[in-house]
């Protein structure tokens, strides 16, 4: 989802650009043949039953050439000289050719059905994968109605390109050229008259090409926008029903859906005007045709059947020249759908490791825990006129500590957990494992050395069990029971399949307890040896939180662990504190000595903080 930066802690859903030009921008715009030519790698699977297809189709008008040719023998022939029996000999070689032409169209159709489904699911196979490793700035930037928009619609667009526009442009230009020749061959006058509408219909084709490309971009742009309102509609409806919002967003809706049948009638009627040029030009063309033709055979300067046979070559060339305006308009479609599925595929991938630099060490020290060094980061969207959000962080949590990170809501505690398992890339400075620059390791090791639980709990249309060991894929039942256990997750086995239940869409079968301790057992499954959690417990009651911090400190006594903290209670898990402002590690220290020292920590503790130490939820030695 596309997100605003003026809350780092707390981004907001931001709605995608609706002026056509997509939420990255449509980068340059190239020509219709240029980037259709971009989906031969493609195509290229499929090239011989293409070329199968196309010469199928091909002979199949070819044939519908002959039938005037036969038509022309039989008015000069057995009708001109009373010759029944001569007929029937050329009758039967007409329903020979109409039995053809049926046999090879049919085979055009059924070569590439097969082979062209297979393609678009490798197209979209592709364009999937190529999401999943993408920097989390890309899905940041780009609403996913857009991106959803791009993995349906637009791929049904190129493959029924591929297989009916692609082939038709190429079979119908060979049947106009054929049939070009064919009409010389009969009369040279006539045909003459009749190819008078060439010129001005290219003229027309190129203007018409120009006006639809932008068109169809902007149609498909907003289709993308629709597609993300209606997705954010239906993943808030309880929001939108609880504070009475579901018509102003009906209202919302409606403007985006009239703004886009504005596009879609504009491009009726750019296409309206086109037609109905190339329907009226050859008709009228014909028709003059047709009067010269009747002065020549009145003047016995040009046979009946010659006439008959032109007339019939012409009304067949009918096809592929009123069929131009519909091919055309979807070549642009189809141009402007590939453009829109390689805006995507021609973002650079995130590189799986840096290359250490000179003289770097590959192997890691002796265990040093996590170390901030000079840490900096913007995001890319920010005002250039802004400071960077974090600014110099130097911070060091030592192996086996769990350090506490407390700071004012924006001040980038979340933003710095995530530069961690490298969800985003510092701007400046160096984090180390254990010694080792995080940017040495390729980011499936990090990640399986990183476990992180958000403070939103993120979980998928799936089972308990799937979402619970997506966090180790690896992990045995007992892991699994033990992880459900210490995120005091009991409710599961009050599920009707247990950990084999469906939890459905984001989970929200769920209530925002369950979820999030799903996912803080997510987290912890894998042993991880080093934990991130951002707010784990923020949805849950203070029973339910006072059983799931004494189950934690179980896990935290194993790793090396970094827990943003809003509450009192959760900063009483951490041996240490770290307080973030401006940009800065300001004060690091246990709870009770930033208490005692530190003003700022003390206001954001506020009230409550003075109470807890002595509490039964103090953790032995933290009591004054």
């Amino acid at each position: 989802m596309a997100e605003n930066r003026q809350d780092p802690e707390n981004p907001t859903p931001g709605s995608p650009q609706s002026d056509g030009t997509g939420p990255a921008g449509p980068g340059p715009r190239h020509s219709t043949v240029r980037s259709l030519l971009r989906l031969w790698p493609y195509a290229r699977a499929v090239r011989g039953r293409l070329a199968v297809s196309v010469t199928a189709a091909t002979l199949g008008m070819l044939s519908t050439l002959a039938v005037p040719v036969v038509l022309g023998l039989i008015v000069d022939g057995p009708l001109a000289e009373h010759d029944l029996a001569g007929l029937w000999p050329l009758v039967g070689l007409l329903l020979v050719l109409g039995t053809v032409e049926s046999a090879l169209f049919y085979t055009r159709r059924v070569v590439l059905a097969r082979p062209l489904a297979g393609l678009e699911t490798a197209m979209r196979g592709d364009l999937f994968a190529k999401l999943q490793r993408l920097p989390v700035s890309f899905h940041d930037r780009w609403g996913s109605g857009q991106l959803l928009s791009r993995a349906t619609a637009d791929m049904y667009t190129m493959r029924l390109f591929l297989a009916f526009p692609l082939v038709f442009l190429i079979v119908n230009s060979v049947m106009f050229l054929a049939g070009t020749v064919v009409m010389f061959t009969q009369d040279w006058r006539l045909a003459l008259i009749a190819l008078v509408p060439v010129v001005p219909l290219f003229v027309l084709t190129r203007r018409f090409e120009s006006g639809f490309s932008g068109a169809a971009r902007l149609a498909q742009d907003q289709n993308g926008d629709i597609a993300t309102l209606v997705e954010e509609s239906v993943l808030g409806i309880r929001i939108l029903k609880a504070f009475g919002r579901h018509r102003s967003m009906t209202e919302r809706f409606r403007a985006q859906a009239q703004e886009l049948r504005r596009t879609e009638l504009r491009k009726a009627h750019l296409l309206a005007n086109l037609w109905a040029v190339i329907v009226g030009l050859p008709e009228i063309a014909l028709a003059c045709a047709l009067a010269v033709g009747a002065y020549l055979v009145a003047h016995d300067d040009l046979s009946a059947g010659t006439l008959v046979a032109f007339l019939s070559t012409a009304l067949a060339l009918r096809w592929p020249v009123e069929s131009l305006g519909w091919l055309l308009a979807y070549a642009n479609e189809a141009a402007t759908a590939t453009d829109r599925f390689f805006e995507v595929l021609d973002e650079p991938d995130t590189p799986e490791a840096d290359a250490p630099a000179p003289g770097t060490a590959a192997a890691p020290t002796a265990p040093d825990g996590i170390r901030f060094t000079g840490v900096r980061f913007r995001y890319p969207d920010a005002p250039d006129d802004s400071p960077d959000l974090l600014a110099g962080v130097d911070l060091h949590i030592r192996s086996g500590e769990t350090m506490a990170l407390v700071g004012a809501t924006g001040s980038g505690k979340t933003t710095l957990t995530a530069l961690l398992p490298r969800l985003y890339e510092a701007t400046a400075g160096t984090i180390t494992l254990d010694g080792r620059d995080i940017r040495e390791l390729p980011r499936p090791r990090l990640r399986e050395l990183v476990s992180v639980a958000f403070e939103e709990p993120t979980l998928f249309s799936a089972t308990v069990r799937e979402n619970v060991l997506m966090g180790a894929p690896g992990a045995g039942e007992e892991q699994l029971r033990t992880a459900l256990d210490t995120a005091q997750a009991g409710f599961v086995e009050k599920l009707p399949n247990g950990p084999d239940t469906e939890v459905g869409e984001q989970g929200l079968s769920l209530s925002g307890g369950q979820r999030q301790r799903l996912a803080l057992a997510r987290a912890v499954v894998g042993d991880p040896a080093f934990l991130v959690l951002d707010d784990p417990l923020s949805a849950l009651d203070v029973h339910t939180e006072a059983l799931v911090e004494r189950a934690l400190r179980e896990v935290l006594g194993t790793t090396t662990a970094l827990v943003v903290a809003h509450r009192p209670s959760t900063v009483l898990l951490a041996d240490r504190v770290a307080v973030l402002a401006d940009g800065r590690i300001t004060a690091v220290g246990t709870h009770q000595e930033l208490l005692r020292d530190c003003a700022h920590y003390r206001e954001l503790m506020s009230g409550e903080a003075a109470l807890i130490p002595d509490g039964p939820l103090a953790p032995e030695g933290a009591r004054a």
